[in-house]
């Protein structure tokens, strides 16, 4: 079992984490659950990875993802076996997807990005900007640290 145990010097971006095939696929149910354009997809996919790895770093700290990206890991999530070898290959264990409390999600989405940059991470910070607009149903996600 290989884990990514002290950073991500070896990864040259968070989409090569993942079959070229698989990104593609998790960009396109994005743009069309969500009806964003495959560009910002293609981000909000990007961010949801390194959130992912920033995770497996980080695997007491309980991060969570902003509303964007968020998506980004609800549709990873859909392909299980994809996704539980990514988490195997990266964390050493499976990173749950466990709903914080509503209140919780803005402390930890500023963790989840100093996690992410402390360990050189590539961060938009568009897609990290809590909007006035997000619904709750994605506010306080995080990486169950019980796990």
């Amino acid at each position: 079992m290989t884990t990514l145990a002290t950073g991500p010097e070896y990864i040259a971006s968070p989409r090569s984490t993942i079959r070229a095939d698989l990104f593609a696929r998790l960009v396109a149910r994005i743009a069309d659950e969500y009806e964003m354009p495959a560009e910002r997809a293609t981000r909000v996919m990007e961010q949801a990875l390194a959130f992912l790895i920033a995770c497996s770093i980080h695997p007491h700290a309980g991060l969570s993802p902003s509303p964007e990206v968020d998506k980004g890991w609800h549709a990873f999530l859909l392909f299980t076996r994809e996704y539980g070898e990514f988490c195997q290959r990266y964390a050493g264990r499976f990173i749950h997807h466990h709903p914080g409390e509503p209140d919780s999600g803005v402390t930890r989405v500023g963790a989840a990005v100093e996690a992410m940059r402390a360990v050189g991470l590539p961060v938009d910070a568009e897609l990290w900007i809590p909007s006035s607009e997000c619904s709750q149903c994605y506010q306080g996600c995080v990486d169950d640290p019980r796990n």
